[in-house]
This record gives C-alpha cells, sequence and structure tokens, in this order.
C-alpha cells in the first residue's frame, strides 16, 4: 500500500503471535506521537510444553503399513487463535466507530492471520501494512520505522 499516513486518531497495531500493542496517534502524521490503547500479552509455552500425548497412528487397509500422525502444533495453533482474539478486537473497534483507521505492523505469518479474521468493514478500515516484527522495540523506534515507511514511499 502506497501514501501511508498515520493521521491523528488513527491506531497502529504492534503485534507478533503472542504479544499485541494497541497505539493511537496523537500528533499528526508528519510527528507521530503513538500512546498506548491496549497491551495484550499471551502465553504461549511451546509446543512440547502443551502436548502430552504421543502422536496417533493410523491405519491403513489390510496389508499396508502404519503410519504416524503429525503431532498437533500447539504453539503455533495458539498463535492462530490470538491473531483471531486481536481481529475481534479490530472487527468490534471498526463497527463501534471507535476506530477510524489503522495501520498494522506484524511479520507476515500474522498479517496473513489477521487479514483471515479481519471483517470487510474493518478491512476498509486498514490503512497500511508493515511486514515486521517490532513488538520488542520502544515506541520512539516504532514511531521512526513508521516515519522511514512512509518517506521511501511517498
Amino acid at each position: 500500500m502506497t501514501n501511508i499516513a498515520v493521521h491523528n486518531g488513527a491506531w497502529v497495531l504492534v503485534g507478533d503471535g503472542r504479544r499485541a500493542l494497541f497505539l493511537e496517534n496523537h500528533g499528526d502524521p508528519d510527528l507521530l506521537d503513538l500512546r498506548v490503547i491496549e497491551a495484550r500479552v499471551d502465553e504461549n509455552p511451546a509446543t512440547r510444553e502443551q502436548g502430552s500425548d504421543a502422536p496417533g497412528r493410523a491405519f491403513g487397509t489390510r496389508g499396508a503399513p502404519r503410519s504416524a500422525v503429525e503431532n498437533t502444533d500447539w504453539h503455533e495453533l495458539e498463535k492462530e487463535h490470538f491473531a483471531a482474539s486481536i481481529a475481534a478486537r479490530i472487527n468490534a473497534a471498526a463497527e463501534s466507530g471507535e476506530l477510524s483507521e489503522i495501520v498494522i505492523i506484524a511479520p507476515p505469518r500474522v498479517l496473513g492471520d489477521l487479514r483471515h479474521e479481519l471483517s470487510v468493514k474493518a478491512k476498509s478500515k486498514v490503512k497500511g501494512e508493515i511486514d515486521k516484527d517490532l513488538t520488542h522495540h520502544p515506541i520512539p523506534e516504532i514511531e521512526k520505522a513508521l516515519a522511514r515507511q512512509f518517506n521511501q514511499q511517498g
């Protein structure tokens, strides 16, 4: 998406599969002043800590070999559930009018999960995306990343 601007009142979501930071711009597009609206952290241990059963076995027809069924990746499954809960928050804000526009910053896979879960109305509010993981960056670094993105495209 080109010519992205984070207007006053616009939201910025910085997320990954475990953390989400909802920010709102209290400045203008040229001088961002992002402030936290909401922060979420999902406790998502590694799959080895979540799954306790051994993989199942699939039985073929008579005389066919048996094969192991692939383990469930509980960690990835939880990331998808977390993305769905974040999308639900964005959907509700778009429907209620609380959200006028949003820029989403997340790794590519999370962006894809979010796109899949966003309502038509919420999708219309997405003014830009940046496919990076900035969840461990302080807010001034996030503001700089947004400014760099706009200067490259604008």
